[in-house]
């Protein structure tokens, strides 16, 4: 404590004494000082921990003098006291990024109580949630033995989310690598259950989560209304922490109605899950019904290009043809950008859906770009970049514009991506599938343990290419390499961020109804 250094200011600083006594007492160092421009001076020479500054000095006021500080030492925490109540000065000095306000005549215990906010609270927020998450931990090892429901599954998800997000900030790596330890159990747990259960959710005979296929006209088509427009963005890629990182941005311009996660059908993939959305079929049932927009994996072309047309189709199985709606897919800035200028003629529509590519961009060319690489190096990482994305992209400029012009909001996406660091030896022919998280073709050969089989796909509603193939899905944070030229494929994709598979990560995934502020 002792080495924390304190600059005073404040033209009656002799009335001040038995408070710098009392502070020098528990071990503080402070410096005073009588006037704005001393203050600026010493603060040229000497490197201060805090400072408290009197709002009503004369020369240099205390605003004054906040704003010459901030110039010179914009991280240096600044706590205004003042005899004025008056809203105009309080509203400067917090525009101005005070980081306390206190009111005369203060006593010895606010200022001790300022300090500690202000330059001991780091340390008090890391000690109490360290010690919280040490109590949680136990708990959460012990519903990992016990959880055999998908909704029981969604909750554990989202309290390991929500612990990963308060260990953020603190600086004890330990609990990290703790709470890292007990995503993998879970994921291990997790990939068990799916490959117990998950066939089961397509005979309508076993309770089953909401999935891709059944999202629309479950979730989206009850919130729908003549009297209020509907903006359904899908962001592409977007794990549940992604969403949770950039949430707080999103609730400056809306509250939220509800919040309820869904499963992503497997394969975790954009031509899989994000056309089971639009069609409101299962691949399956795509391939039967719409044979010339569905292409499986060894077909030549986008496997993406046809969303619009499977929206239309399912609005017309669902009797709802007389919709006005609009269908956009923003690929990169320069759409993002063309649909901001043209936005308000988006409110003649009942529904406006909005496919937005960049996230899977992002975790794609993390995958290419070593500086991405870089800057994505883990989950802590990924979600950091994504929420300086959001908060200058285009995407936001639209959620600010609906909230303007009275849209609902309801925010999804298709499946998430996990951060694969294992390699799975597999062969297969020729004509096996590219992607790691997933493989198709006849003939395949894997490590058992680290894969789900599905050797009929009819079973899990997924198209075979020929009557003798099946399909594989890595699990947990594994992905799937061939035997030749081994170790620099395993180099080169280790620590990327992947889908297609099975893990909580790509399959729990965020749906959110939101209401205009």
């Amino acid at each position: 404590m002792n080495n924390i250094n304190i600059l005073w200011v404040d033209d009656e600083i002799d009335l001040l004494k038995p408070h710098i006594i009392f502070l020098e007492q528990k071990q503080y160092k402070v410096t005073t000082c009588q006037s704005g421009t001393e203050a600026i001076e010493i603060i040229d020479d000497v490197n201060f921990d805090i400072v408290f500054l009197d709002e009503n000095m004369p020369g240099l006021t205390g605003l004054e003098t906040l704003n010459e500080i901030k110039e010179k030492r914009a991280n240096l925490p600044v706590v205004m006291i003042t005899k004025s109540e008056e809203e105009y000065i309080m509203e400067e000095a917090i525009g101005n990024k005070i980081a306390d306000y206190l009111i005369k005549p203060v006593n010895p215990n606010q200022i001790l109580l300022s300090l500690k906010k202000n330059l001991d609270h780091s340390r008090l927020v890391s000690e109490k949630t360290t010690s919280n998450y040490q109590q949680e931990f136990r708990k959460i090892a012990m519903d990992l033995s016990m959880i055999n429901s998908y909704e029981e599954w969604a909750d554990l998800y989202q309290k390991l989310i929500y612990w990963e997000l308060q260990l953020e900030d603190i600086e004890d790596v330990g609990m990290t690598e703790i709470l890292e330890s007990q995503k993998n159990e879970a994921n291990l747990q997790f990939g068990k259950f799916i490959d117990k259960e998950y066939a089961s959710w397509f005979n309508h005979k076993n309770d089953a989560p909401t999935l891709s296929h059944n999202l629309f006209k479950d979730r989206v088509v009850p919130e729908l209304s003549d009297k209020q427009p509907t903006l359904f963005i899908v962001i592409d890629n977007l794990r549940y922490d992604q969403w949770k990182a950039f949430e707080p941005i999103v609730n400056n311009y809306y509250k939220k109605a509800s919040e309820e996660p869904f499963y992503s059908i497997l394969p975790t993939a954009t031509q899989y899950a994000r056309n089971a959305i639009f069609s409101g079929l299962t691949p399956l049932d795509m391939e039967k019904l719409h044979p010339k927009l569905w292409k499986n994996d060894i077909d030549e072309g986008g496997k993406n290009m046809f969303e619009a047309e499977f929206l239309e189709a399912q609005l017309k199985r669902l009797g709802l043809q007389h919709l006005k709606y609009e269908y956009h897919k923003i690929t990169n800035l320069k759409a993002g950008k063309k649909l901001v200028e043209n936005f308000k003629t988006l409110k003649n529509n009942d529904l406006n859906v909005i496919v937005y590519n960049f996230v899977d961009m992002l975790s794609h060319s993390k995958t290419e770009m070593d500086v991405v690489k870089e800057l994505a190096s883990n989950d802590k990482a990924y979600r950091s970049l994504t929420v300086s994305w959001f908060k200058n992209s285009p995407l936001l400029e639209m959620i600010q514009q609906a909230q303007h012009l009275g849209f609902k909001l309801i925010l999804t996406t298709d499946h998430g991506t996990i951060n694969v660091k294992n390699p799975s030896r597999v062969i297969g022919d020729r004509d096996t599938s590219l992607n790691l998280r997933y493989k198709t073709g006849r003939s395949l050969t894997y490590e058992d343990r680290d894969v789900l089989a599905a050797k009929d796909p009819k079973s899990i509603q997924l198209p075979a290419i020929t009557m003798s193939s099946s399909f594989i899905f890595a699990k947990g944070d594994s992905f799937l390499a061939y035997p030749n030229n081994y170790n620099h494929y395993v180099s080169y994709y280790r620590n990327t961020y992947q889908h297609g598979g099975v893990s909580l990560e790509e399959m729990i995934i965020p749906f959110v109804v939101m209401n205009p502020k």
